[in-house]
């Protein structure tokens, strides 16, 4: 650049030439090793983040419905084949309804505050759904044929109880109700539900303020042998209405008569699916909730 500046006016046009061919091949070379690295670059990126299009996709997995829902669902759907309808109710209850209209007298355990989630003296959360049971047949009168799923709480917590749990109480009323006919429905609901047509089901006389007579439904459970290891398990309450109740309800028990039943929605699952710990249905483990996703 300094000999140009000293250069004639004749010899500038040539060095100008030399100089600018000079520029030009230095950016050739440049720009072709700006190129080289990163080519290089590149290369090295997709040898370390290569993918191996061979390889299964990431697995995905569908969502199921919580094992209570599918206990719930199996029950409605079987009792609805038989024109039962499904009725609903608030959880928080009144007195009458939870306890008064139930025969169940003010000095009975039940109402003990260690047994039941107190409001006030006269309100709680309801400690079964036989409250919807009262007010359906104050509602709608009888004759009448319905089953009350819903959550329901007592206080008390361990392997086999939680504070809120399912159930479904059942309820006939009509002139002709028999506890034989109670018999029949439970036992053709536990077979059917358990899948097992030769499921042994025995009644145990019991003692509830709102039926009378009362009793209690185990079924049998083979443990090992010959079959002369029979284990028996409680599954639900049941019995004939109890007069007090439908006249409570505004019912004439000199006319209509009826049956009820009750069941644990989880413990019948726990029995169903083979879950030793209750708690596991509310625990939200997915590995847990995963197994029952191809459930219907």
């Amino acid at each position: 650049m300094q000999a140009l500046a000293k250069a004639s006016a004749e010899e500038r046009p040539q060095l100008g030439k030399i100089i600018n061919d000079a520029k030009t091949r230095f950016q050739q070379a440049l720009q072709e090793k700006m190129d080289a690295f990163k080519e290089r670059e590149m290369a090295g990126k997709l040898a370390s983040e290569r993918v191996d299009i061979t390889l299964a996709g990431r697995q995905t997995f569908k969502g199921g419905l919580h094992p209570v829902t599918l206990t719930r669902r199996r029950i409605e759907d079987w009792f609805a084949r038989l024109g039962f309808v499904v009725k609903d109710g608030p959880e928080i209850e009144d007195d009458f309804h939870n306890f008064t209209a139930l025969n169940i007298p003010e000095h009975h355990p039940a109402r003990a505050m260690q047994d039941t989630f107190y409001f006030d003296p006269q309100t709680v959360l309801r400690t079964h759904t036989s409250g919807v049971q009262i007010r359906t047949m104050e509602q709608e009168g009888v004759p009448l044929r319905i089953i009350a799923p819903g959550r329901v709480y007592r206080s008390d917590s361990d392997v086999t109880h939680t504070p809120m749990f399912h159930q479904v109480e059942g309820l006939v009323v009509d002139t002709s109700s028999t506890f034989a006919d109670l018999k029949g429905i439970i036992i053709h609901f536990l077979r059917d539900f358990f899948a097992r047509e030769d499921l042994q089901v025995r009644f145990r006389p019991s003692f509830f303020p709102f039926t009378e007579p009362s009793a209690e439904v185990d079924i049998a459970f083979f443990t090992a042998g010959d079959g002369a290891n029979v284990k028996w398990l409680e599954v639900l309450g049941c019995g004939m209405v109890h007069p007090q109740v439908l006249h409570n309800s505004g019912v004439d028990p000199d006319i209509y008569q009826g049956y009820a039943f009750g069941m644990g929605i989880e413990r019948l699952a726990m029995l169903r699916y083979g879950v030793q710990d209750l708690r596991q249905f509310f625990e939200n483990d997915v590995r847990f909730l995963r197994q029952f996703r191809h459930e219907f």
